[in-house]
């Protein structure tokens, strides 16, 4: 049984509308999808906790936020003021507990490992009010499943963010079997404080974007494999052929070739053989060439123009 709190029986605000106004926004882990929406969410004006157990990985989040901060002022996409006054809604903590038991709305980004996320929500659940909605941002599994970790499972929805945060448009939002309308007005109501367009998606492994996503990243490494071309020579065909911005390998890199496996694992188990993970692609992740974050993946970034390491 939960334990009696005046702060349980809080109740958001309401717009004219019925939908509840969320003003406090917490973020479950600061890796590059975390700290990209506590930045989006700060910019939004939201006030913004990023949580994660480790200060090293906080410490570096929020060094990596002040460049995005930076940048944006450079690029005229910010002024001064309006990234000063950002900056000051968005707080740094290790403490998951007493930072949620203030929030009207918890976004997990957390590693795709339900474990994990079992972990978080069963957590956030039992510490965060009872008007508080509760969002993933996963690319593939299911938000009914997550749901089922808490005693609010009308509450729960996906939103699947892209990565880089604050430059892509899209926020995927995915409904699961148990969510209210009432959580999918918020959630879209959210991402358009945040300056993102949304598709509402009904449930299903992979969802739209990343079960399209991992069959041509995954087709990509099987012409690797068979000697189709060279990495540089793919990439080049998918974005001046079919207009993609970025080629697959150079996605993939940005990703991680680790959570581009884990995406593909999950899609095989659920959807079959025509998601079966390339042998390459495996043999890289168990080499350690993950992408950017590990200096090597398809590409070399150790090198100041990234050759291909095969």
């Amino acid at each position: 049984m939960r334990a009696f709190s005046w702060r349980k029986l809080a109740f958001p605000y309401f717009t004219c509308g019925g939908i509840p106004v969320i003003q406090s926004v917490v973020v479950i882990g600061s890796g590059v999808m975390g700290r990209g929406i506590a930045y989006v969410a700060a910019v939004g004006g939201f006030q913004v906790q990023l949580v994660d157990v480790k200060e090293e990985a906080l410490q570096n989040a929020q060094k990596e936020i002040e460049g995005i901060f930076a940048k944006a002022i450079q690029r005229q996409k910010l002024t001064e003021t309006e990234a000063l006054d950002a900056k000051g809604k968005l707080t740094y903590s290790n403490q998951l507990a007493v930072s949620v038991s203030g929030a009207d709305l918890v976004i997990e980004a957390v590693p795709e490992n339900i474990e994990i996320k079992k972990s978080v929500f069963e957590e956030i659940d039992q510490a965060a009010p009872d008007h508080c909605y509760f969002a993933t941002n996963t690319s593939t599994m299911s938000p009914t499943e997550i749901g089922s970790f808490t005693n609010r499972p009308e509450k729960v929805i996906a939103m699947h963010f892209f990565n880089p945060v604050h430059r892509m448009p899209l926020v995927e939002i995915i409904r699961g079997h148990e969510t209210s309308d009432e959580t999918v007005e918020v959630a879209k109501e959210v991402a358009a404080k945040m300056g993102k367009e949304t598709v509402i998606i009904n449930e299903f492994p992979g969802f739209v974007t990343s079960r399209i996503s991992a069959m041509i990243g995954n087709e990509a490494f099987y012409m690797l494999q068979e000697g189709v071309g060279t990495p540089e020579d793919i990439d080049k065909a998918i974005k001046l052929g079919l207009n993609f911005p970025m080629g697959p390998f150079e996605l993939g890199d940005l990703v991680g070739l680790d959570t581009r496996l884990n995406n593909l694992n999950y899609l095989h188990q659920t959807l079959g053989e025509k998601y079966r993970p390339c042998p390459l692609l495996v043999k890289y992740v168990k080499s350690g060439r993950l992408g950017r974050k590990t200096g090597r993946g398809v590409y070399d970034y150790t090198k100041e123009k990234g050759g291909v390491t095969k």
